[in-house]
C-alpha cells in the first residue's frame, strides 16, 4: 500500500514550521507571507516568502548536504552562466523541531516547461545548449563529484531491475525487451576519457523556468559536480521534440559516444522512477513514461 511519500524518513514541514523557523533566524521577514509553493519535487519542500523570496528545505536527511554545496558554488557560478539561477539569500540552519540546513533565495520567475506545449522549442534547444556548455567551460577547482557523473556500468544493476519491475506491471505498456536493447547500447559506447566537466546533472523541466518560450532561469543544483558530459543530455529526451532535440545536439557538438551515452542514462532514469513514483509522484511519473516512448521512438 503506497503511504503517499516517496521517501521513507521524511520529516513533516508546514506552513506553521516555516514561520517559526523565519521569526527566529531571520526576524527581519517576520512579517512576511509564507505560503507553501507546488512542486514536482521529491526532496525538497518550497514555499514563497513575501513577494520575492523561496524557502527551501530538504524534506528528508540526504538533501541537507545539497544545502551546503548550493551555499559554496552558487555564487561562484552565477557569473559564469548565461541564464539566472538562485541566488542564496539566507543560510538557515536546525531549530525549531527541523534538523537540517535550510535557505532562502530570490525568488525566480517564470513556469516550468510543459512537454507538447512548447511555444518554442528550436529556441528553448539552442538556450539549453548554450547553459549546458557554459557549465561544461568552467574551471573553478575542487569540485564535488557530479550526483549522477559515473560510469554507465554503475547504473546497470538498477537499470535491469527496473526493467524486470516494470513487465509485472503490464499496465504500464513498457516495451521492456526494447528498453533493454537501448540500454545495452548505451552500455556498449565508448566510455568517457576526457576530464570530468561541471554538470548540472538534473535538468529536468522541474528544474527549468521559461518565459516567452525562451529559458529564464536554471534551479535546483543539489546534483551538481564534475563528471560524464553525457549526464546533462536529459532534456534531449525528457523536454524536446524530435526537431529540437536535434538542434541541441548540434548546438552542442554531441559525438555519437556520448549521445548513446545520454540517451541510455535519461532512459535509466526514467525506468527507475516509473515503478517508485508510480504511486506517489504524479509528475515524476508522467515525466518518466514521456521519456520511455520518447527513447523508443528515438531508435
Amino acid at each position: 500500500m503506497s503511504t503517499g511519500q516517496p521517501h521513507p524518513g521524511m520529516h513533516p514541514i508546514d506552513d506553521e514550521l516555516v514561520r517559526r523557523l523565519i521569526a527566529a533566524q531571520f526576524p527581519q521577514w517576520a512579517g512576511l507571507a509564507v505560503e507553501r509553493f507546488p512542486s514536482g519535487g521529491t526532496v525538497n519542500a518550497m514555499y514563497r516568502l513575501g513577494d520575492g523570496m523561496v524557502v527551501r528545505l530538504p524534506l528528508v536527511e540526504g538533501g541537507a548536504k545539497d544545502v551546503s554545496m548550493e551555499r559554496e558554488w552558487l555564487p561562484l557560478l552565477a557569473s559564469r552562466l548565461p541564464t539566472a539561477i538562485p541566488e542564496v539569500r539566507g543560510a538557515g540552519e536546525p531549530g525549531e523541531g527541523y534538523p537540517w540546513p535550510w535557505s532562502v533565495y530570490g525568488w525566480l520567475a517564470g513556469e516550468n516547461p510543459e512537454v507538447g506545449a512548447l511555444s518554442e522549442p528550436v529556441l528553448l534547444a539552442k538556450d539549453l545548449a548554450e547553459f549546458v556548455a557554459a557549465m561544461r567551460s568552467i574551471t573553478l577547482p575542487g569540485a564535488p563529484r557530479a550526483h549522477r557523473g559515473g560510469p554507465l556500468a554503475a547504473l546497470d544493476a538498477s537499470t535491469r531491475a527496473a526493467i524486470e519491475e516494470l513487465r509485472g506491471i503490464p499496465q504500464e505498456g513498457v516495451d521492456c525487451d526494447a528498453a533493454t536493447a537501448v540500454w545495452e547500447d548505451a552500455l556498449r559506447a565508448p566510455a568517457w576519457d576526457g576530464p570530468p566537466v561541471w554538470l548540472h546533472a538534473d535538468l529536468m523541466p522541474g528544474n527549468l523556468l521559461v518565459g516567452g518560450g525562451r529559458l529564464t532561469s536554471v534551479i535546483d543544483f543539489g546534483c551538481m559536480g564534475a563528471g560524464d558530459p553525457a549526464c546533462d543530455l536529459f532534456p534531449a529526451w525528457n523536454l524536446l521534440p524530435a526537431e529540437a532535440r536535434e538542434v541541441f545536439r548540434e548546438t552542442l557538438g554531441v559525438d555519437d559516444a556520448t549521445w548513446r551515452r545520454g540517451r541510455g542514462r535519461t532512459l535509466s532514469q526514467a525506468l527507475i522512477a516509473l515503478p517508485y513514483y508510480r504511486k506517489t509522484n504524479q509528475a515524476m511519473t508522467h515525466n518518466a513514461r514521456h521519456v520511455i516512448r520518447a527513447v523508443l521512438a528515438d531508435v
